[in-house]
């Protein structure tokens, strides 16, 4: 019976009528459509790689321990696996509307947290995959190496591998759960004295990491301490609108290497674009503004992928409105990203969030449900950098085309994009509240003319 850290429960804590907390990838495939139960046949041959497929959220009475994973003794693949077809002429737009539906759609938590949409109809005789999974089985990383582990490598894999045999465990009882709950409770204190004594035997390192906590802390609290009043923050609905853009990874190290930075600062000043681009069209001044977006920041070593389950931590960027010259925007970012490093902001982030499993789970249970409920102008966006596959990936045979990601919105956030990458082009899939983001499209096109204007100065 696997326990959910505090930081996956806390995608369960967050989540409420207008907080939807799933992950998504929409991946489009060349045609024929699959053959009926197909996609069911190949799910099903690697279920047993996924154990979390097969699982359900138990939560701990009186939230007195972090909720656990238990097998769902009436698992039906039928259900998490569906179907669905655009009407003619079956555009890009029909999907994109298509996928805002779905995503406005909280997931059963009676049942294990993914659905797999199968959508036929699209132009030119595409089909989609569209891979929808709550955030607390997976962060962006472990939804890519999903992602891989669910496709096939080679575009001819003959039938699907029968399913292996499965039996589900005994359903813990609630007694059990909380008695079980109480035996971590009351460990917490010695695993803490644990931690106290390999300090003592090593002072020089806890030194060190005392001295990144510190510097950490205090860039955070330069952050915390203003608040930017815009558009982009405000109450949210239920409801989501989704688009996209896309380049080439050839054309971001093009840029890279002419303008020097990282591909992450290029994609950030791409972005920054984009936001500026949709902050004017709104007749919002840009002068001294900033868009501050969280970017989180993978904590996953090369021996954990595989692991579905959450290792992230943070920063926190500005992202400078009121820069207009592509270069001079990008030299901006690359400086405040290096400097966010040398402060080891993503460090004292990680360290927060793993001392905060030494709390009561009752009382970060509710802090996290608050937080959810908190409108706050502090944070506008989050912007996050997925690695995916650079391989070609295949589902039933048929070639895997491109791939755009999905991210939640949360709290006063209106706006979010997720940045994925695969076999050579990196996609931008931009998530909106309903209600307030009608002209999201400005923000796609504005992205995809950040990358025009580097370009032009090489």
């Amino acid at each position: 019976m696997d326990r959910l850290s505090f930081l996956d429960a806390s995608f369960l804590y967050v989540e409420n009528e207008v907080n939807h907390m799933h992950i998504a990838v929409v991946a489009l495939f060349e045609g024929p459509p699959p053959r009926g139960g197909e996609i069911e046949g190949m799910v099903a041959s690697k279920l047993h790689l996924l154990p979390r497929y097969r699982q359900k959220v138990r939560f701990v009475p009186f939230d007195i321990g972090q909720p656990v994973w238990s097998d769902d003794h009436h698992f039906n693949l039928g259900y998490h696996v569906r179907h669905s077809a655009l009407p003619a002429p079956g555009s890009d737009e029909q999907l994109r509307t298509l996928v805002g539906r779905v995503m406005s759609q909280q997931l059963d938590r009676a049942k294990p947290l993914w659905e797999i949409w199968v959508v036929e109809g699209l132009t030119d005789g595409r089909w989609a995959i569209l891979s929808k999974t709550h955030h607390c089985m997976v962060d962006g990383i472990a939804g890519s190496d999903l992602l891989s582990l669910l496709m096939d490598s080679e575009p001819d894999s003959g039938e699907s591998a029968p399913a292996e045999a499965w039996e589900p465990e005994d359903r813990p009882a609630s007694l059990s759960l909380l008695a079980d709950s109480v035996a971590a409770v009351l460990k917490s204190p010695s695993e803490g004295l644990d931690l106290l004594r390999k300090a003592i035997a090593a002072p020089a390192r806890v030194w060190k990491s005392l001295e990144e906590l510190g510097d950490g802390l205090s860039t955070f609290r330069r952050f915390v301490s203003s608040e930017v009043e815009s558009s982009l923050n405000g109450p949210i609905g239920p409801h989501r609108r989704w688009h996209w853009a896309a380049c080439n990874i050839a054309e971001i190290k093009k840029i890279r290497s002419a303008r020097g930075g990282t591909v992450n600062d290029v994609v950030l000043a791409a972005i920054t674009n984009g936001f500026r681009e949709l902050m004017l069209s709104r007749g919002e001044p840009v002068e001294g503004l900033f868009v501050r977006t969280l970017v989180p920041v993978s904590l996953r070593r090369e021996d954990q992928h595989g692991e579905f389950n959450n290792r992230v931590s943070a920063m926190f960027a500005e992202l400078p409105m009121e820069i207009e010259d592509p270069v001079e925007r990008l030299a901006a970012l690359h400086a405040q990203m290096r400097d966010l490093k040398e402060h080891h902001q993503a460090a004292a982030a990680e360290t927060l969030t793993s001392l905060s499993g030494y709390a009561p789970p009752a009382l970060l249970a509710l802090g996290a449900r608050l937080f959810a409920n908190l409108e706050q102008h502090t944070v506008q966006t989050v912007t996050t950098n997925v690695p995916g596959p650079q391989r070609v990936l295949y589902a039933a045979g048929r070639r895997m085309l491109t791939a755009y990601p999905y991210v939640p919105l949360a709290g006063s956030v209106r706006i979010g994009i997720a940045i994925f990458s695969y076999a050579g082009e990196i996609t931008f899939g931009i998530t909106g509240d309903w209600e307030t983001t009608e002209d999201i499209d400005v923000l796609a096109r504005g992205i995809e003319a950040g990358i025009a204007q580097l370009l032009a100065t090489c």
